[in-house]
């Protein structure tokens, strides 16, 4: 097992360095080769072998400076199997045992001649012996303790020269024996060439992994990495601090061990009950609750080839991953997601305007959902605006939408949002839904008593919840959302009618605020207009002079008007009056005494004359003045009803222009009406 950490190792970034392990004779061979190859590599020699050779060649390889050992023979094997860095061994071919063979019997002719082989004797050369008209014995060897026996046992045969390594020579002359030098120069020459290369090759391996050590030291997620059979092979200090580990023992090779067990035992469960994901290339990523914390665990399999060779397994703290949540989706989110108004933006003093204020600061102080109800234009979304600014979430999206704009595919996806190739004309890549664009704000569902049946319950799991599944999604994803939901439509009404869910309006109805009529504050109309009329003379060019002049010819209409739009349809009849009258200030602010051509068709412009009427027995008469001028008695009272509406359209000939001027409302109100079918209709349309 390894750690990551960057300071295991200081490696020298120019050549790399080779260990040349020689006991005996090959040591004048690998001097005489060495300098042509240094400046490729640099060259520590070794003159020991076996454990001494793996002792004093620790330090080199635990440091870095060693990344390839050359070496022979068994001294070679021994050492491949106890260093951690590739050892090259020089190899023996033919050619150098026949070329020892011919140097040994053009030296002493006749004489029987003994050969001594790493592992394994050649029966090649033993079915060539009587070509080659030589008498030839063969022993093979696997350590120093087998070469001096097998020097022996050759003696003991009769055999006077000895062809075999350094070591076999050496016990030959110290027997009397003659020898030969089995390593040839060429043979040590091509164990240089693989050693140089292998050792470049190395060098880089060596320095990538250092990098990527380094920098997966320094996550702040935890990175553990597992072979095939579930062992732990490198774990970075991020994984333990998170799994709250302890890396502390006496020695190195003791903390590994400690290190792994503990990782083992807490990441274990986990890696074998990923092993169904063993193919799922995006892995298996949950939520566990390991050492008291929550922790997001990724185990995402290593594949090599078609076979899973290992497991990576990453955590992330789950509190960090939040706030970024949170950060990601407050710096990401839209800029248009605000809200501008605020509580005191609502004008007026009225007992009636003072309840919705103080409704709206309480509902403000708490999460609590909001259904704000009302006719059209009474101010319902301003008031949402303003609740959202009065409490904790201000700052964070303020996200509004019309539940009857869209169609019920459209809502759907607008509200919920939906992944890519969800069904046909899916946005590339997908698109977040209107809930997880308000996470940690505030959305504000204006005419929730238009939003079909069928959405209803998936709006009812997402207030009871609190998480929202993208349509072609198999997960959820949760939000921290405040919801405020409007309506003109008596929802208990519905309900009766079977046309909205009751459970769904007993989750909206928790805190309920109605908004008065325009009409029921006419204390509040005069400076509602004024605030209005002045916050919009820059876009008109109003002076003052001609601000007073509008305000002075609506005055009738403050007190006797119904308002059968509300504040939509004041802000509207000013915007007209500002475009109409502003550029007359010349002419008085009587319109009957005025000659432009403009003055001549007012009643036209201004068909709010036209219906004006007195409110209920203490009103006050309308002004005689008007009343001359316009020439029209009273015809209403409050809001026309639908079938006030359908009448209109039939006398205009279906224009729903001419039939809204003609009823003193706006296109929007004519519609809604129109929409609202009657209860009787809809019994029938569900009996059929």
């Amino acid at each position: 097992m390894s750690t990551f950490s960057p300071s295991l190792a200081t490696l020298d970034s120019g050549r790399p360095g080779v260990a040349l392990v020689s006991i005996s004779r090959l040591e004048s061979l690998c001097a005489a080769v060495a300098p042509r190859y240094a400046e490729h590599a640099r060259f520590f020699s070794v003159r020991e072998g076996y454990g001494a050779a793996v002792t004093a060649l620790q330090a080199y390889v635990d440091a870095g400076a060693v990344d390839v050992v050359l070496a022979a023979g068994s001294n070679g094997a021994y050492l491949r199997d106890n260093l951690s860095v590739p050892v090259v061994m020089v190899k023996v071919n033919g050619f150098d045992v026949l070329s020892a063979i011919t140097r040994a019997t053009s030296t002493w002719p006749g004489a029987r001649i003994g050969l001594l082989l790493h592992e394994t004797v050649s029966h090649e050369l033993a079915d060539l012996s009587p070509w080659l008209n030589i008498s030839l014995k063969q022993h093979a060897y696997r350590s120093v303790d087998e070469v001096r026996l097998a020097v022996d046992q050759l003696a003991a045969e009769g055999c006077s020269v000895i062809i075999g390594p350094g070591m076999a020579c050496d016990f030959a002359q110290q027997a009397g024996m003659e020898s030969v030098f089995l390593y040839s120069l060429g043979a040590v020459e091509e164990a240089f060439e693989r050693s140089v290369e292998l050792a470049r090759v190395s060098r880089q391996k060596e320095s990538k992994r250092v990098r990527l050590n380094t920098i997966v030291a320094h996550l702040r997620d935890g990175v553990a990495a597992f072979d095939a059979a579930g062992q732990l092979e490198a774990v970075n200090p991020a994984m333990l601090e998170l799994l709250g580990l302890s890396a502390s023992a006496s020695a190195p090779a003791d903390r590994e061990q400690h290190v792994a067990s503990q990782v083992a035992r807490a990441v274990g469960p986990l890696l074998r009950e990923s092993e169904a994901f063993a193919h799922d290339p995006a892995g298996d990523e949950r939520i566990e609750q390991i050492g008291g914390r929550a922790l997001i665990v990724n185990c995402t399999p290593i594949i090599e080839q078609g076979v899973r060779s290992g497991s990576v397994v990453t955590v992330q703290d789950a509190q960090v991953a939040q706030r970024i949540d949170r950060s990601l989706r407050t710096s990401q989110r839209p800029k248009h997601l605000v809200a501008r108004h605020r509580l005191d933006d609502l004008i007026g003093a009225s007992a009636a305007l003072e309840r919705v204020r103080r409704l709206a600061r309480a509902g403000a102080a708490h999460d609590a959902t909001v259904l704000l109800t009302g006719a059209s234009g009474t101010g319902k979304e301003l008031v949402a605006q303003g609740i959202h600014n009065a409490s904790r979430r201000r700052g964070n999206p303020f996200v509004a939408f019309n539940c009857a704009a869209l169609p019920e595919g459209l809502i759907e996806s607008e509200l919920f949002g939906h992944e890519e190739g969800a069904f046909t004309g899916a946005r590339r890549g997908g698109k977040p839904g209107l809930f997880e664009m308000a996470h940690t704000g505030t959305i504000f569902l204006d005419e929730i008593g238009e939003m079909p049946a069928a959405l209803q319950s998936r709006l009812l799991r997402v207030l009871q919840e609190r998480e929202v599944m993208k349509l072609g999604s198999g997960r959820a994803t949760p939000v921290d959302v405040r919801v405020i939901a409007a309506t003109h439509r008596d929802l208990h009404a519905l309900v009766g009618e079977g046309a909205f869910r009751a459970d769904l309006y007993f989750r909206l109805n928790l805190l309920q605020i109605e908004l008065p009529p325009l009409r029921e504050r006419r204390d509040d109309i005069a400076p509602l207009a004024r605030h209005l009329l002045s916050r919009s003379a820059l876009q008109y060019g109003l002076a003052d002079t001609a601000l007073s002049q509008v305000l002075s010819f609506l005055a009738p209409l403050f007190e006797h008007y119904a308002w059968p739009g509300n504040v939509r349809e004041l802000e509207n009849l000013l915007a007209r009056a500002a475009i109409y009258l502003g550029n007359d200030g010349d002419s008085g602010t009587d319109p009957a005494a005025r000659n432009s051509p403009r003055a001549q068709d007012w009643q036209a412009v201004f068909p709010e004359f036209g219906r004006m009427t007195q409110t209920p027995h203490h009103a006050k008469p309308a002004l005689s003045g008007l009343r001359s001028v316009t020439g029209a008695e009273p015809v209403r009272t409050a809001a026309p009803t639908r079938d006030e509406v359908l009448q209109a359209l039939e006398q205009t000939g279906g224009n729903r222009a001419a039939a809204s001027r003609a009823l003193g409302i706006g296109r929007t109100t004519l519609w809604r009406l129109l929409k609202d079918q009657d209860p009787r209709d809809r019994q029938q349309a569900r009996s059929k």
